[in-house]
């Protein structure tokens, strides 16, 4: 479990776990280090399945592009010697609709040097998750207001984004992309109107259809999953009652 020991990657551990999976936590902090390759060729001994929920600790164009094609080049390159059966990855729905942003070009590349890698894959493509919510108001924010377009948004707990990933790490895999998504949609702006207001937190939000998201100028269902996306069970109001 690449980024074993994060939001996601931790509790994919623990859920794998729960259903009979040995699963090991692997991250610099445990003395793996897809970057320099340090540690993994032990991580990924024996391993059957290998799975990558790791992310760029930068989101600025080159340092992301950096991070994604050199840790995967070198996750492909273990894994293939390693002979694991399965590589999972972690990724964004919508992220071939964003791609004026150099965080989503990079994530675009993971996706296509796994895809030509000839090894068996699976991709999942998240929405946001509810989690991340804090953030994108923070990025958003523009001389004390959060300006956000009215469009689509279907957000998810971090807890059914890690059941989606245990879920397709579980499988066979697809050689091909599976999204996952919360259970309800909402208006970007209504959506963190709500949060912000659950957090008491007194930045007005603009619908603004002008706003960028992340710095990508959206259409309508630039965020969203197709029809045939796998849905999660927890809804906002749950998952915010939790926060209490």
């Amino acid at each position: 479990m690449i980024g074993g020991t994060g939001l996601i990657g931790s509790k994919v551990v623990t859920k794998l776990g729960e259903h009979g999976h040995e699963a090991v936590a692997a991250a610099p902090s445990t003395g793996v280090d897809t970057l320099t390759g340090e540690g993994l060729a032990d991580a990924l001994d024996g391993a059957d399945v290998l799975v990558d929920v790791s992310n760029s600790p930068s989101f600025d164009d080159e340092p992301a592009m950096e991070f994604f094609r050199t840790a995967t080049t070198n996750l492909l390159e273990q894994s293939a010697k390693a002979n694991v059966g399965h590589y999972v990855a972690l990724s964004v729905v919508g992220t071939d609709r964003l791609l004026d942003s150099g965080y989503f070009r990079a994530k675009q590349a993971q996706e296509d040097m796994i895809a030509a890698s000839g090894r068996p894959y699976s991709i999942v493509h998240a929405t946001q998750f509810f989690e991340f919510v804090r953030s994108i108001s923070d990025f958003s924010t523009v001389d004390g207001e959060v300006h956000l377009p009215p469009v689509l948004f279907q957000p998810m707990a971090a807890d059914d984004v890690a059941a989606g990933v245990a879920r397709t790490a579980a499988g066979a895999p697809l050689n091909a992309v599976r999204e996952i998504a919360g259970p309800e949609q909402f208006r970007l702006d209504e959506m963190v109107r709500t949060a912000l207001a659950d957090r008491g937190d007194p930045r007005p939000v603009v619908a603004d259809e002008q706003a960028p998201y992340f710095g990508v100028q959206v259409t309508e269902r630039s965020l969203v999953p197709g029809d045939d996306a796998q849905l999660g069970a927890v809804t906002y109001a749950q998952w915010a009652a939790q926060q209490k």
